[in-house]
């Protein structure tokens, strides 16, 4: 915790670090250069005052380039460069102070921009001090030390530039760390709102069909509560068994949501659709609805999601049916070799009024949608027509 703290205001104040480094810095270097020998690297080959102009121009360029190098970088490396030459023209020397800074303030500029300028920029001052201690240095352009700070230049600029390269990879790879958990998150939100969307399906085509029964039921016991008290007995029946059925179909969508803990040994797999036609169409019958069965082609096993679908898009089209029609439909299912077919026709009782929500029609859509198929729905000739296509291999 302290090391991340002292961290972190160290990088809020790191102008001011560096200022503090370069002064301890310059003042180190000066008290070794001055209390070593006595004499520095030329002793007596030029004079005091060229000495002393020389450690002060050399002070000065060092304080403020090691200071503000983080600002400026490659203004600060030109700048160190020039007064390097300058001393060299002017003392035949390099300045030792001069050649480190050259090389912080040059790992500096490498670290901080493209490898393309960072080597231009250094390429030229390294030339550029090079020629100035050929020209006028003792040792000439062969000298051991001419080669082996123009090496050591080369040496720091690369490490430099290595350095920002491997800092630029590792910052892809967190941000492309990043993205990809941000798109798990955006993935497992929309997973959540098509299983919402699902079950708010579910609970629509099972709760749909079975209140319908019971509302006309109700109403029909009401009818006859005075006239014929005797009927009323068979009302309340359907009501009853149509209550108990959407309370199991219910726990049936719920079941689906438990873990396989707490459902025990119970699969969750949602239970086919088309082998409990019959039980669908004697439910229908019971509430008043007359419907006419039609089956061609040979019935055979469906893939879950179709079997499914094929059952809810029967149940809310006679539901529509028995609520808007007449009391009478017509149900057709083909069994083709790549596809079923359910055609539901029915006429329209145009004293019903429209009381639903239109949300069954789309969710049929979006059923067969889901399976690879279409339904279309029209109303013609005082008809209203479902056809829904599933497609269904054969094998």
């Amino acid at each position: 915790m302290a090391w991340g703290t002292t961290r972190a205001w160290t990088r809020r104040h790191a102008t001011l670090m560096d200022t503090a480094f370069a002064v301890a810095f310059v003042g180190l270097f000066f008290m070794g250069y001055f209390f070593g020998d006595g004499h520095g690297p030329r002793g007596g080959d030029f004079t005091i005052a060229d000495s002393v102009v020389a450690h002060v121009l050399a002070a000065a360029t060092a304080l403020f380039a090691l200071a503000a190098r983080r600002l400026w970088p490659e203004r600060l490396l030109i700048l160190d460069t020039a007064v390097s030459v300058g001393v060299m023209i002017a003392t035949g020397y390099r300045h030792p102070l001069l050649i480190v800074t050259w090389l912080i303030v040059a790992y500096t500029f490498a670290r901080r921009t493209g490898r393309r300028r960072v080597w231009l920029v250094a390429g030229a001052c390294i030339a550029a001090m090079y020629l100035a201690s050929g020209a006028f240095g003792d040792g000439g352009w062969i000298a051991p030390g001419n080669f082996g700070v123009t090496a050591w230049s080369i040496a720091v600029v690369a490490i430099g530039d290595a350095t920002r390269s491997r800092r630029a990879y590792i910052d892809e790879v967190e941000d492309r760390a990043r993205r990809a958990e941000e798109t798990r998150e955006e993935e497992a939100r929309r997973r959540v709102a098509e299983e919402r969307l699902r079950i708010a399906r579910e609970l629509h085509d099972v709760v749909a069909h079975h209140i319908a029964v019971i509302n006309v039921q109700a109403g029909a016991a009401a009818h006859v509560l005075e006239s014929r008290p005797e009927a009323v007995g068979p009302a309340l029946a359907h009501i009853r068994r149509a209550a108990d059925t959407v309370m199991q179909e219910l726990g049936s969508v719920v079941g689906v949501l438990r873990s396989p803990e707490d459902a025990g040994e119970r699969s969750t797999e949602p239970t086919r659709g088309l082998a409990r036609l019959a039980e669908l169409l004697d439910s229908f019958a019971a509430a008043g609805l007359r419907v006419e069965h039609r089956q061609t082609g040979d019935a055979r096993a469906l893939p879950a999601v179709v079997d499914l679908a094929a059952y809810r898009i029967v149940q809310e089209s006679l539901t529509n049916a028995h609520k808007y029609g007449t009391g009478r439909a017509q149900l057709a299912i083909t069994y083709a070799p790549g596809t079923v077919s359910i055609d539901i026709e029915n006429p329209i009782d145009k004293g019903a009024k429209a009381s639903g929500s239109g949300y069954g029609i789309v969710g049929m859509r979006e059923r067969a949608a889901a399976a690879g198929g279409t339904v279309t729905t029209g109303a013609a000739d005082g008809r209203f027509t479902v056809h829904a296509e599933l497609p269904a291999s054969a094998h």
